[in-house]
């Protein structure tokens, strides 16, 4: 078993979530989405996107 867990790519996430990878960018910029960069490339921890879309999933829409 991996000690941190899987970490994805943009495309991997854009793919995962089912949006372009033009949008996941925006939400890294916006700081919307957790990710991490490493080595100058942007990775995501799939257990963080999964709780991150459960708390999104439970917040209201004005």
């Amino acid at each position: 078993m991996e000690q941190h867990g899987h970490l994805m790519t943009i495309d991997e996430v854009a793919g995962y979530l089912r949006v372009k990878k033009r949008t996941v960018y925006d939400w890294v910029k916006k700081g919307k989405i957790p990710a991490m960069k490493t080595v100058g490339l942007w990775r995501f921890r799939k257990e963080r996107i999964d709780s991150w879309l459960e708390q999104e999933s439970e917040t209201p829409v004005s």
